[in-house]
């Protein structure tokens, strides 16, 4: 049989992980890529995928799952998730409060 998955639409599903960081936590948020017959089988394949990432990071899988339908077939520069959140918080102030919290990891995950 003929595989048809070029046909298939493209998804981004962002996870978040929980691991224990000295007398708190971390938090990690993926976002992967999926091509499948619709949403929910995109989320549903970024979970299993989900539980292996947790168990090799030795980090909890938050069961928390965001997905986003990708119009066009991924290439350089496309947009592979959007999260639109209403707040009254001025820009500086919610970049400190959800980006910007001087407790960020950024630079330990570059490409080797």
């Amino acid at each position: 049989m003929p595989d048809d998955s070029s046909d298939l639409p493209w998804y981004s599903v962002r996870c978040v992980f929980q691991t224990r960081s000295g007398d708190g936590f971390s938090y990690e948020e993926r976002v992967t890529l999926w091509q499948s017959d619709g949403i929910d089988e995109a989320i549903a394949m970024a979970e299993i995928e989900a539980g292996g990432h947790a168990e090799a990071t030795r980090a909890e899988y938050t069961g928390m799952a965001q997905a986003y339908w990708l119009p066009a077939p991924p290439s350089t520069g496309t947009q592979v998730f959007s999260l639109v959140r209403e707040s009254e918080l001025e820009s500086d102030d919610y970049l400190d409060q959800f980006f910007d919290t001087g407790r960020e990891a950024q630079s330990r995950w570059t490409e080797e």
